[in-house]
């Protein structure tokens, strides 16, 4: 038998969840998640909220990361003011899972950014982030769809060559890229939809969301990388 890579996804930790009779704090995770991983040939772990300072050792246990979406960045960690749009911090969150990152960027761990994965990604490499923008939100609660299109040449246009539809929901989006990191797919509009770090490493981060679609070709790669003997 094939031993399948572990791949870790890290979570909501939110006061209030319900299910069944109970109603209690909980780290929580759309289904979406696992079963993308799993369907593209992980095994999928969850990795909730924790010590920021436990990252490395987290990361030393897996083959491959996974930074899912939720909520929005808290400004100040990329040195800006609060726009009023932005929504409410998250800041166990984001001290979490910026360590995450930066252990996996060391370790060489291969890395997904999914949405606010992609953000943090981009903050946690020195970049900015556009705090609202326009129609890419139609409905609150409520994925779109558009179309996005990968740049020749990178990691991200081998897996996507042609440009193809994704289900998406987000009001923000990179502003300046951080430190070696490249555009790797556009919006119409010209958002950045897709990053990534070239190099031996396995590291790319999408604006969309691809754990609501049947287009597994990222994880899919992902997996790959995390069952190479150095990730690549």
């Amino acid at each position: 038998m094939v031993s399948r890579p572990l791949i870790g996804i890290s979570t909501y930790l939110e006061n209030k969840a319900s299910w069944g009779v109970w109603e209690l704090p909980a780290a929580l995770l759309p289904a979406g998640y696992p079963q993308i991983v799993q369907r593209s040939g992980g095994l999928a772990a969850m990795v909730p909220p924790d010590d920021p300072g436990h990252a490395p050792s987290v990361v030393a246990r897996l083959d491959g990361l996974v930074v899912a979406g939720g909520p929005d960045v808290e400004p100040g960690e990329y040195g800006a003011a609060r726009d009023p749009r932005t929504g409410p911090a998250a800041p166990e969150r984001d001290a979490w899972e910026l360590a995450l990152i930066r252990a996996a960027l060391t370790s060489g761990t291969p890395l997904l950014g999914i949405c606010r994965g992609m953000q943090l990604l981009n903050v946690a490499l020195g970049g900015t982030l556009t705090q609202h923008i326009e129609g890419h939100v139609k409905e609150t609660g409520v994925f779109g769809r558009h179309t996005v299109t990968s740049v020749p040449g990178t990691r991200f246009g081998e897996l996507v060559p042609e440009p193809t539809e994704v289900p998406t929901y987000h009001h923000q989006a990179v502003d300046r890229l951080g430190r070696g990191l490249v555009a790797s797919a556009h919006a119409a509009d010209g958002t950045v939809e897709a990053v990534e770090l070239p190099g031996m490493s396995w590291v790319i981060g999408v604006q969309w969301h691809p754990e609501m679609g049947e287009d597994s070709r990222v994880t899919e790669g992902l997996v790959r990388a995390a069952s190479a003997p150095h990730g690549f």
